[in-house]
């Protein structure tokens, strides 16, 4: 079984919240000096597919895939350094102000690419924006079948078994190979790299792909095409008063302050 695992950098939530800056210009937010890590949820689909790989070392290939600029491929080394037998990198200036729908196209010629691809991982969404689009729009451009939320997927007779997980429950669901599924935190922990790992994925050759490489029509990336637009970004500003309520006897002060309440538009 040949799987693609998607994944992207995002800001480091371990980060003090001290360290992050605001750059209202570019409107993009970054711990200051820190590198960007695995979103987790996109760890726990890496961990899915190596569970799949364990119990099929020899008929299992893992292709850890990623889209971004600067130190993105730091994150498909550590996909590497987890146990996937392969990494690409996707990068181009062209890329860059991708909304959701320019990500899902750029990364869908990318699997094209690759070939010969029986299931895609995602994670349920991105721990930066959350906005879980990608996985679902990528399915439509591959045109896969979509499988959400999953918290244990086993490969079965004629595809996969997955258990999703619901609002006040699990269903378990059978589908066919090829298709797509997003991996959601319930899964459990993903598993740490052992230091030979890591070390054998810094050496390992990781190819760095842009849009051209891929057959990409540019006209379906970047901010050009994004159907979405981040008009501002700004630490919200909240401001705290207090006021003390008093009276002569207890009558009095329920008395102030119901007028208090009432003078501020609250009853």
């Amino acid at each position: 079984m040949k799987i693609v695992v998607c994944v992207k950098q995002v800001p480091d939530p371990e980060v003090p919240p001290a360290k992050f800056r605001i750059d209202a210009e570019a409107k993009k937010v970054a711990p200051s000096g820190l590198p960007p890590v695995m979103s987790i949820f996109d760890a726990r689909a890496c961990e899915a597919a190596l569970r799949l790989k364990d119990k099929d070392k020899a008929g299992t290939q893992i292709t850890v895939l990623s889209m971004g600029p600067g130190k993105v491929i730091d994150v498909v080394r550590y996909g590497l350094s987890m146990g996937a037998d392969e990494g690409v990198v996707l990068q181009d200036p062209v890329f860059d102000g991708s909304d959701s729908f320019g990500t899902a196209a750029i990364l869908a010629q990318a699997i094209r690419k690759i070939g010969d691809c029986d299931l895609v991982l995602c994670g349920r969404q991105a721990a930066d924006w959350e906005a879980g689009q990608v996985g679902p729009l990528l399915a439509e451009r591959l045109g896969l079948t979509l499988v959400t939320l999953a918290s244990d997927i086993q490969k079965g007779e004629n595809g996969l078994r997955i258990r999703r997980v619901l609002s006040d429950g699990y269903e378990e669901v059978e589908t066919p190979l090829p298709c797509l599924v997003t991996v959601s935190g319930e899964i459990g922990l993903h598993r740490l790299p052992k230091g030979i790992e890591i070390v054998r994925a810094a050496s390992k050759k990781v190819p760095v792909w842009n849009a051209a490489d891929i057959g990409l029509d540019t006209a379906l990336a970047g901010a050009g095409a994004s159907y979405t637009e981040v008009t501002r970004l700004e630490i919200p500003v909240r401001e705290v008063k207090c006021q003390i309520i008093a009276g002569d006897t207890p009558a009095t002060t329920a008395s102030n302050l119901v007028a208090a309440l009432r003078k501020a538009g609250v009853i």
